[in-house]
């Protein structure tokens, strides 16, 4: 009886547990156009972004983190 009913718990614990691991897009076709907006881009100011970009670049050039490659002295 106990066997059974601890089966019968297991049995609906990974049912429910697989059930979660159903992949649906969490952004639905009819959103993307609202999504896509430029009022939804985290900065506004694409100056700002590209220097505040050089200045990670510049910092980080010596790991090779982000896409450019330069030093670590701002001198290029």
């Amino acid at each position: 009886m106990i066997m059974g009913l601890r089966a019968l718990v297991f049995a609906i614990l990974a049912t429910t547990a697989l059930s979660a691991c159903h992949i649906e897009p969490w952004v639905k076709p009819y959103e993307r156009e609202t999504l896509a907006d430029p009022l939804m881009l985290p900065s506004r100011d694409p100056l700002l972004d590209k220097y505040r970009q050089h200045v990670y670049d510049t910092r980080e050039g010596a790991r090779g983190a982000g896409v450019s490659h330069g030093g670590g002295c701002g001198c290029n």
